[in-house]
């Protein structure tokens, strides 16, 4: 015998404050049940197991992303995981010739700058991110995830005692007031990327490993990727430091 009151309650609820039902059911918040993807990369490497789980801040929004290990001196060792559409130079919308967009070529050494100069591979055109003849191998490769992720990789060989795991993520075209789209008219490349990259650093022992690892922002990119150049004023990005909430990893 409640029912008949209760839906006459909700009836008024709705007239006097437009509440619709109907928008509630077709528009779940994001938020009450997040997403988590699982990225699988070299599988088939023989070290040590590494799990690194990002937590999306509020502006993740298609970022590109990149993770890889390093001496405690800074000397590149690999790549863990590299979004595809840098790993082989090829955007999913990238070619809008034919009226809409289609998967095409594109090279945008703004996007993960810091990265790809610590890899250290220079193609025939003096850039130094992968070209779609000269793609990054699928094994350290995939599609940037959606939502929440966790990348479950391997090394290729045992590091021995400490080394630095690396972490860098942009996201396209978020200008704000420091970095606003006239900063540099003239510079193509900057043109399509707006605040730099945010490079993140651990410390890892092998000897001595903790529980869980937390990343830490140590600096930004090139705006332009001209340089590999780590600068560690962050005091200009704003936006740009809230595409992640927390990254942390821990050893298999």
């Amino acid at each position: 015998m409640k029912t008949i009151p209760y839906l006459i309650f909700l009836a008024a609820l709705i007239v006097l404050t437009g509440f619709s039902i109907t928008e509630t059911i077709d528009k779940p918040e994001k938020d009450k049940d997040p997403l988590t993807d699982t990225l699988y990369t070299n599988k088939d490497g023989l070290g040590i197991d590494v799990i690194v789980s990002l937590t999306e801040g509020k502006n993740y929004n298609h970022p590109l992303i990149a993770v890889w290990v390093e001496t405690l001196d800074e000397e590149y060792l690999q790549t863990l995981y590299v979004s595809n559409s840098i790993a082989k130079g090829v955007y999913e919308h990238g070619d809008a010739s034919q009226g809409k967009w289609l998967p095409g070529e594109k090279r945008r050494p703004a996007a993960l700058p810091y990265w790809s100069h610590q890899r250290n591979v220079k193609e025939s055109d003096g850039l130094y991110i992968p070209t779609s003849k000269t793609p990054m191998p699928d094994a350290y490769s995939g599609a940037t995830p959606l939502n929440d992720f966790m990348l479950i990789t391997k090394t290729d060989k045992k590091p021995v005692g400490k080394f630095r795991l690396m972490f860098e993520i942009n996201q396209p075209f978020d200008f704000n007031e420091f970095w606003h789209n006239t900063l540099y008219p003239d510079d193509e490349n900057y043109k399509t990327s707006g605040q730099p990259s945010i490079i993140y650093s651990v410390t890892i022992d092998t000897e001595k490993p903790e529980k869980i690892y937390f990343l830490n922002p140590i600096g930004h990119g090139h705006f332009s990727g001209s340089t590999g150049d780590l600068f560690t004023d962050l005091s200009t990005l704003s936006t740009a430091l809230e595409i992640v909430e927390k990254i942390q990893v821990h050893l298999k």
